[in-house]
């Protein structure tokens, strides 16, 4: 099992990490504002995390840390 590390506060909210999710696990928090007034990426569901990092390499901000 995986385990996703987000810098919140750096995240800008593109949405680019969840597109590039195969198993459409993220997804952009609905309750949550980061310092920069964006809507930050989370992790749906963490057991059913792959750890492939599509996500990681996607963001362009690299906010996102894949542990294995």
């Amino acid at each position: 099992m995986a385990k996703l590390i987000f810098k919140i506060d750096n995240c800008k909210g593109c949405g680019l990490c969840i597109d590039a999710c195969p198993k459409n696990l993220l997804r952009l928090s609905p309750d949550k504002i980061n310092k920069k007034g964006h809507h930050p990426a989370e992790l749906t569901d963490e057991a059913a995390c792959i750890g492939c990092a599509s996500c990681a390499i996607m963001c362009p901000d690299c906010i996102i840390k894949v542990e294995r």
